[in-house]
Formats: structure tokens, C-alpha cells, sequence
């Protein structure tokens, strides 16, 4: 997605990048993994092929995707410099896709914390959180309500985005995933806007 494709947000353990080709070999690397694949339910491609998924994703209206950095390898004095570092600072990837087989303002949450020594930090749930504030703030007009599908194995993931607010909806489905949904509210925005505001600084791509 281009709306995004400029944008930094930096939090408190974790910053949000687009994802530009200078990212697509590390992300490479990690698609090599059975596991990771097997998690994220992803095909085995050739490097050729992922630089062409990266573009795509990039003109794609109906995705949005970033890459999560670990913010701990990035300096305060070296925000103006994160694109030199974001490389090796990259954990994970997070996205939003508007799938056509959902309702109309459906928005399908997915998130990859690819490294294993940045899992059960809080990384993941603050990305998550900030994928959903920019969701709901900066591509509102798109977005009307969240929903994950988690195969029903994953009992940690699945527990967390129950505390976030998540709710199941249905029973286990025929690719043996869980369904969990939370519409968008003015409440919710409200509470998003008062847990992240003030805590998140914007940068531009261009000018890092």
C-alpha cells in the first residue's frame, strides 16, 4: 500500500518501517524456516519471487504492511538514521489486508516476530498495537472492524488477542483456524488514542 509507504512510527520497544527492498533478503532468510512458513501459512519462494511479492505488496491498495524493528538496537541520537540500520534491527513484519471475501471494512491483522530471542517481550503485542491505531486513525475510510485467523494450535496468540478484545467468532474452521473479530467503536478509538498518542513519534521515510 503507497499510503504508508512513507511512514515511521516509532514506540517505546518496537518501530514500524515500510517495507522497502532493501528488507526483502533478511526477510528471506527467515522464509526459509519451516516453522516460520508453517506459522504464517506461506509458500517456499526464491528470492526473485520475494522481491516481486515486496513490490506488489507496495502497490497492493489492499495491503499495508511494515516491518517491525527492534527499537533497543537503534540509539536515541540514531532515529534520523534508522533506514542505515534497519536491517539488522528487523524482528518481524506486520500487516493489514482488506480481503475481498470479507465484509466491506474488514480488516485481517497478521504479525510474523520472526526473531525468537524478541518473542514474549511485549514486542508483538506493542505492534499490534500501533498497527491497529494507524488502522483506525490513518486508514479509517478502509477500516471497520479487525479480525485474526490463528490456526487453533496457537494458544498464545489466540490468548492474546482475547486480552487485547478480541472475540471468537464461530467455531473452528475447515483450515483449522480460530476466528477472532472486534469491531471498531468510539471507545475504542479513545482508548487507543490515549494509550498510544502521546507515546508514538512519526517520522518520515524520506527523511531518515
Amino acid at each position: 500500500m503507497k499510503i504508508n509507504s512513507n511512514t515511521v512510527i516509532v514506540g517505546d520497544k518496537v518501530i514500524l518501517v515500510p517495507y522497502k527492498s532493501i528488507h526483502v533478503e533478511r526477510y528471506h532468510q527467515w522464509m526459509q524456516s519451516e516453522e516460520i512458513r508453517d506459522l504464517t501459512a506461506s509458500d517456499l519462494l526464491t528470492l526473485e519471487e520475494e522481491y516481486e511479492n515486496q513490490d506488489s505488496w507496495y502497490t497492493d491498495p489492499k495491503k499495508c504492511t511494515f516491518i517491525i524493528l527492534d527499537k533497543s538496537k537503534i540509539k536515541a541520537d540514531e532515529y534520523d538514521n534508522i533506514k542505515e540500520r534497519s536491517i539488522e534491527a528487523m524482528i518481524g513484519d506486520i500487516n493489514i489486508f482488506y480481503n475481498d471475501f470479507e465484509d466491506e471494512g474488514t480488516a485481517e491483522l497478521e504479525i510474523m516476530i520472526a526473531e525468537s530471542s524478541c518473542r514474549r517481550k511485549g514486542m508483538g503485542r506493542e505492534a499490534i498495537d500501533i498497527m491497529m491505531y494507524y488502522a483506525m486513525t490513518s486508514l479509517s475510510h478502509l477500516t471497520k472492524m479487525f479480525i485474526v485467523k490463528i490456526g487453533e494450535s496457537n494458544q498464545a496468540s489466540i490468548e492474546l488477542f482475547k486480552r487485547i478484545g478480541f472475540q471468537q467468532r464461530g467455531q473452528v474452521n475447515v483450515f483449522k483456524e480460530v476466528n477472532l473479530i472486534l469491531e471498531i467503536n468510539q471507545p475504542l478509538i479513545d482508548k487507543f488514542t490515549i494509550q498510544l498518542n502521546n507515546n508514538l513519534l512519526f517520522k518520515s521515510w524520506d527523511q531518515i
